[in-house]
């Protein structure tokens, strides 16, 4: 086999795995959370994480907790204030 061609083979074999690696990397975990409050659910994709940023800002929480381990009380703030910002279905 040639130089050229064991190169190739391992420039492909490289640009392969770089493309799994980033496939996971940009991988979405999108789920749904219930809001109790307004009897309605939410997908939680980039765009609720947007709004949940927004409110941890004004509200002085921490963005990067999971919404899931908020208290309730905390989880009913976000949900009275999302309902009143943008598009909530």
């Amino acid at each position: 086999m040639s130089r050229t061609s064991r190169f190739v083979r391992s420039l492909f074999l490289t640009g392969a795995l770089a493309t799994a690696a980033f496939g996971t990397a940009c991988a979405h975990h999108y789920y749904q959370v219930y809001d109790p409050y307004y009897s309605d659910y939410h997908v939680w994709n980039h765009d609720e994480v947007v709004y949940y940023h927004q409110w941890a800002g004004e509200y002085h929480r921490d963005p990067n907790r999971d919404f899931r381990h908020l208290p309730p009380g905390e989880q009913k703030e976000y949900w009275t204030w999302r309902h009143g910002h943008g598009d909530h279905h």
